[in-house]
């Protein structure tokens, strides 16, 4: 087997050490420091730890590391071959490794850098992280599928991402919403060229139908939404440039091509009519072979016909388009009843003073959950807390009552 296990260089020494461990890894490359911490102590002092553990190199040192390399001949890989193990958060237990393969990962990049309206002299800015599937398959390999420029950011930074697009004429830009919020309110935003931006592509969390307008009246840009986890490899769905409004601002586009799409039953696991919500599930070339080395894992998340389980909520229209309505783990159970974070999400970021929002539940004796909600106030001014628990509750008020004979909301 020939892959690569990828890590963040914000793991701690437990988490590295685990990954190392549990992917059998015999060599790790560490950068520089990164934000005052300096990753070369954290490895020696992990790698102390580690027996099977044979080289430990900077990545300074990569040149010379290439050229002192014997003149062999290179191992010969087979498309379903593992590319790359790339550990999830662990958010519901320990980290998982999702074995992707060359097919799987080449193919995902291709189709969605396609989807985008990627072509030969696009200049395509990467600011996401290349240990995670958006930056080292969509955005690395889908500008080499597409013949683009390619612009890597060492580190996020806002005022840098802005200095980039204006220095290098980006055209493209695919990050996650909170780094488009981040520009936008960034002070430089206002002095800055980003006029030859043309479409910014974003998803990997909630995105409400007026962050999408907003995004497309402040910078002049084409919106594209896009929807996938590292375990789908990573893209499921996108829209295109040609999506309508509607279908940019309420769904998350359509499945990739020879990407299957199912919406089942959370229960029986039987398909539901469309329109229908139930949990999103995905089969093709994109999905992972397992969770490294974890049967009982795998088992949980990929079923014996082929499909991945996302543990996403959602619909799908007579069109194929898709909707997302939650996600399965994070539903709130308050007193009997099933709430989405996702709805009151959508609700309250529309309202005047609201910069960014996350819904969640917390622990309630009574009740079991409560909601609580977590409010960044917009650059424009801190807002109305007292009003909002009022448009919450009185959108809410009719489906809680029915089975908790309460309707309070918590805004934190």
């Amino acid at each position: 087997m020939r892959c690569w296990c990828r890590s963040t260089p914000a793991y701690q020494e437990t988490e590295l050490r685990y990954a190392l461990r549990q992917s059998g890894s015999r060599a790790v490359f560490y950068g520089p420091d990164v934000r005052g911490r300096s990753l070369r102590d954290v490895v020696e002092r992990v790698a102390s730890a580690l027996p099977d553990l044979r080289h430990v190199l900077p990545l300074a040192d990569l040149e010379s590391l290439a050229a002192s390399a014997p003149d062999a001949p290179l191992p010969e890989v087979r498309a379903n071959d593992p590319v790359m193990i790339q550990y999830t958060s662990g958010t519901t237990g320990i980290p998982k490794g999702a074995h992707l393969t060359h097919y799987g990962i080449v193919n995902n990049a291709r189709f969605s850098a396609l989807r985008a309206g990627g072509e030969p002299g696009w200049v395509w800015l990467n600011p996401l992280p290349l240990f995670h599937t958006g930056g080292c398959v969509f955005n690395a390999l889908g500008a080499i599928a597409t013949g683009a420029t390619h612009v890597l950011m060492p580190t996020w930074d806002p005022g840098t991402a802005l200095e980039l697009i204006e220095r290098e004429r980006v055209t493209f830009v695919c990050c996650v919403p909170t780094m488009l919020l981040a520009m936008m309110e960034h002070p430089d935003f206002a002095e800055r060229d980003h006029s030859s931006l043309r479409h910014v592509l974003s998803g990997g969390s909630t995105v409400p139908p007026e962050l999408v307008s907003r995004i497309e009246s402040t910078l002049d840009v084409t919106y594209i939404m896009v929807f996938g986890q590292t375990e789908a490899g990573p893209t499921i769905c996108m829209s295109g440039p040609d999506s309508t409004t509607e279908d940019k601002s309420a769904t998350v586009g359509y499945p990739l091509p020879h990407t299957e799409i199912k919406i089942a039953d959370p229960e029986s696991g039987t398909t539901v009519p469309w329109d229908s919500s139930g949990e999103i599930c995905v089969r093709g070339y994109g999905p992972m072979k397992e969770y490294y080395e974890l049967p009982e894992e795998t088992a949980r998340a990929l079923d014996p016909d082929g499909w991945l389980h996302t543990g996403d909520l959602g619909q799908v229209s007579e069109r194929g388009y898709v909707r997302i309505t939650g996600r399965l783990k994070d539903i709130i159970r308050r007193g009997g009843e099933s709430i989405s974070p996702r709805a009151i999400e959508d609700l309250l970021f529309a309202q005047p003073g609201v910069g960014d929002v996350a819904v969640v539940g917390v622990p309630d004796e009574r009740y079991g959950e409560q909601v609580a909600v977590f409010l960044r106030p917009a650059p424009s001014g801190v807002p109305d807390i007292a009003a909002l628990q009022r448009t919450a509750e009185t959108r809410w008020r009719s489906t809680w009552s029915r089975s908790t004979g309460s309707s309070s909301t918590n805004c934190r």
